[in-house]
């Protein structure tokens, strides 16, 4: 289940991170303090490779193992 960030609509501002379903509607109430609130959007994680620090895999000629002669 995914965890998602809600933060209080009103001053101060307090930032909560709430698990829920993905079918679920956003929250509008803190679903314990009854406080009024949205939920957030932030940012990704960058670059997701086939694993941590490979770059990505060079671009292939299509020929194989060169058996077509180009020295590729």
């Amino acid at each position: 289940m995914p965890t998602y960030v809600y933060e209080t609509v009103g001053r101060p501002r307090r930032r909560y991170e709430i698990k829920q379903s993905m079918k679920d509607d956003a929250l509008r109430v803190h679903p314990e303090t009854g406080e009024e609130i949205r939920r957030v959007i932030t940012g990704g994680f960058g670059y997701m490779g086939k694993s941590r620090g490979e770059a990505p895999a060079p671009a292939s000629h299509g020929c194989g193992s060169g058996a077509c002669g180009c020295h590729h």
